[in-house]
C-alpha cells in the first residue's frame, strides 16, 4: 500500500477484514449491577470496545447553588482508562473526553424523567476499559442500562452504534480500523420504542442517499441492541423477584 492509500478493507467476497458482512455489528455482551457499591451499573462491549458505566443518585448536591428547584441535573464523566488504548494514554481528562461527556450527556437528557427529582443531582460515570472504535455508542448504550439499573425512571432506554462508509461501502459497528481509514464515520443514538434520534454525528461525506440508507441501516441494527438490553434487564429482575 502506498502512502496516503486507502486499504482494502472490504473483500473481494463482500466482507470486512474480520469477517462481518456490511449490515453485521460485532458480537454485543452486556451485563448490568456489575458494581455492589454503585446505585446502578453496567458492562456493554461492541467486539473489542469495553465499557463501564456506574450511577450515583438521585441525591441532593454537595454545592447548593448547583440545585434546580424543578428538575433533576444529569451530570456525565466519560474518561478513557490510561491502559484502554495501544499507547498509555494521560490520564488527565482531554478535550475529547470533555466534549463527549456533554454529547452523552445531551443523548440522555430526552429520556430521563428528570422531574420526578426535583433539587437532585445523578451522577454517572462512563469508563471506557478497552478502546476499538464506537466507544461514545458503547458508552450510551451502558449508560442508558447503568440508568434502569438504578431505577432512574426513563421513558425508553437509549441504544447507540457507529455506521462507516469503508471502501464506498456503508457498513455497521465501525472498528478502530475502519475508522482511521474510512471514509466516513456517523455515530448514532436512538430511544426506538419512541421513535427519537438522540445523537447524530457526521464525520467525512455521505451523499443523500447513502445518509438515508445509513439512517436506515442504524435504526434497524439498534432495535436489536434494545430487545438485548431489555432482556439483559429482565434476566437480572426476574431472578431477583423469583427469590
Amino acid at each position: 500500500m502506498k502512502y496516503g492509500e486507502t486499504p482494502q478493507l472490504i473483500k473481494e467476497d463482500g466482507t470486512r477484514l474480520d469477517g462481518r458482512k456490511p449490515e453485521d455489528p460485532r458480537p454485543i455482551h452486556m451485563e448490568v449491577g456489575v458494581l455492589e457499591n454503585a446505585d446502578g451499573s453496567a458492562y456493554v462491549s461492541f467486539g473489542k470496545t469495553r465499557v463501564l458505566a456506574a450511577v450515583y443518585g438521585p441525591r441532593e448536591p454537595i454545592q447548593k447553588y448547583m440545585v434546580l428547584p424543578d428538575r433533576a441535573i444529569l451530570r456525565v464523566r466519560y474518561h478513557m482508562a490510561p491502559f484502554s488504548t495501544g499507547e498509555r494514554k494521560s490520564p488527565a481528562p482531554s478535550r475529547r473526553e470533555i466534549e463527549l461527556s456533554k454529547v452523552i450527556r445531551e443523548a440522555l437528557e430526552p429520556v430521563v424523567i428528570t422531574e420526578l427529582y426535583p433539587r437532585t443531582m445523578i451522577d454517572l460515570f462512563i469508563e471506557v476499559l478497552q478502546a476499538d472504535g464506537g466507544t461514545r455508542t458503547t458508552g450510551v448504550t451502558a449508560a442508558s442500562l447503568a440508568l434502569a439499573d438504578a431505577g432512574i425512571a426513563m421513558r425508553d432506554l437509549v441504544s447507540g452504534v457507529a455506521i462507516g462508509k469503508v471502501n464506498g461501502v456503508l457498513v455497521v459497528d465501525i472498528d478502530e480500523v475502519e475508522d482511521m481509514y474510512g471514509e466516513a464515520d456517523m455515530p448514532a443514538a436512538m430511544a426506538t420504542k419512541l421513535g427519537l434520534v438522540t445523537l447524530l454525528q457526521l464525520n467525512g461525506v455521505l451523499t443523500k442517499e447513502e445518509f438515508v440508507q445509513a439512517m436506515e441501516m442504524a435504526k434497524k441494527t439498534l432495535e436489536k441492541v434494545s430487545e438485548m438490553q431489555r432482556k439483559t434487564l429482565l434476566e437480572k429482575y426476574s431472578s431477583v423477584l423469583q427469590v
